[in-house]
């Protein structure tokens, strides 16, 4: 019988992405690198996931009924899919966001008849003004409210240890190396983390961390100590210890530069062809910093959170690259040949590709 490829609803859309071998990142490495591609979701993120997961959820327990309205804290992709899904399931929701989000998040939001209230992003995560306070203010004042509440509502890390874990397994036939995957709310690396942690012990799960953020220094010496600093990373890092961050699971984590992240986005879309979003450089900017220990028989699966039509007026704008500092030359030339990337970063563009080649 024909498949026609044809579903109910964009809800049945979500799941089940690629997984993409990155040709060049591949070469450069000496291993296999591949991609698992959640821009391939309806909402073009891995958010779909968690928001699906835990709508679902508190539907069953009458959290959420008729009429509700559903609060988040985002920056911007849990929101996108909030919005969808709310559009979907007839919600109303509220969405709280940094105001360092990205103008094209915001308005892809407001497009799916979100409220969107913009909160200082240079505060900490306990101040009355943050996004994650005014979330919980509005739920706590606005009758027939439900804070959904990502970083905490362990309904995060359960819908990657049901879904993204097992796809990553089967896709990678079992012979998964490395998993390497930004660390925000936490959920995707340690949900997805914990199930192949289950499949096989050997399996190093690498969480990828903003400078800018507490995750790292609280995986290493156990304390919590707050950033001084904020990042213009978005979806990367915390300034709280979100519940949903196992840091069991986690083997380590590696920090990555604002301006690195940038380079290795750009890079991607350059060499490989593919538009992704600022966490997706953070995690290509990562795995650059490793590249020594990488060894040829390793199979690396890295995690693209979103597409990187949600940062046009970010990390693909030269403009707002000469405005951070991160363009080393006052044209406003879209070539990673202005760069000046150093060692620690990702190379520059090859004017051709057989001008890359394997190591050795």
């Amino acid at each position: 019988m024909k498949h026609l490829n044809r579903y109910d609803s964009i809800l049945d859309l979500i799941g089940k992405t690629p997984m993409v071998r990155l040709r060049k990142m591949s070469q450069l490495a000496g291993a296999k690198v591949y991609a698992k591609m959640e821009a391939f979701n309806p909402g073009q993120s891995v958010k779909d996931r968690i928001v699906y997961h835990m709508i679902n959820r508190a539907e069953m327990d009458g959290k959420l009924t008729p009429g509700s309205t559903i609060i988040e804290a985002t920056s911007g992709n849990t929101g996108f899919s909030v919005a969808m899904i709310s559009a979907m399931k007839g919600y109303d929701c509220i969405l709280t966001v940094k105001d360092s989000a990205s103008s094209d998040k915001i308005k892809m939001m407001r497009a799916l008849g979100a409220t969107v209230v913009k909160c200082p992003a240079k505060v900490p995560g306990d101040h009355p003004d943050s996004y994650y306070s005014k979330a919980k203010e509005l739920a706590e004042t606005l009758p027939g409210s439900y804070y959904l509440n990502q970083n905490f509502d362990k309904g995060n890390s359960e819908a990657h240890y049901l879904t993204t874990g097992p796809e990553i397994w089967e896709q990678s036939e079992g012979r998964l190396t490395h998993f390497v995957a930004t660390a925000s709310t936490g959920g995707t690396i340690s949900g997805a983390g914990k199930f192949l942690k289950e499949r096989s012990e050997q399996v190093q799960i690498i969480a990828v961390d903003s400078e800018a953020s507490a995750l790292k220094t609280y995986h290493e010496k156990g304390v919590f100590v707050p950033p001084t600093d904020s990042s213009s990373l978005e979806g990367v890092g915390k300034n709280i210890i979100p519940a949903n961050v196992n840091f069991d699971t986690i083997d380590r984590f590696i920090s990555v530069s604002d301006r690195s992240s940038s380079i290795a986005a750009r890079y991607l879309a350059k060499t490989e062809g593919i538009m992704a979003g600022y966490s997706s450089g953070a995690v290509m900017a990562a795995l650059w910093k490793i590249r020594a220990e990488i060894r040829p028989d390793d199979f690396i699966v890295v995690l693209f959170p979103d597409h990187g039509s949600r940062y046009l007026s970010k990390i693909y704008d030269p403009k707002w690259l000469l405005k951070m500092g991160y363009l080393s030359s006052d044209t406003q030339e879209d070539s990673l040949d202005h760069f000046g990337a150093d060692e620690t970063e990702l190379p520059k563009a090859p004017a051709k590709p057989s001008e890359i080649r394997s190591p050795g």
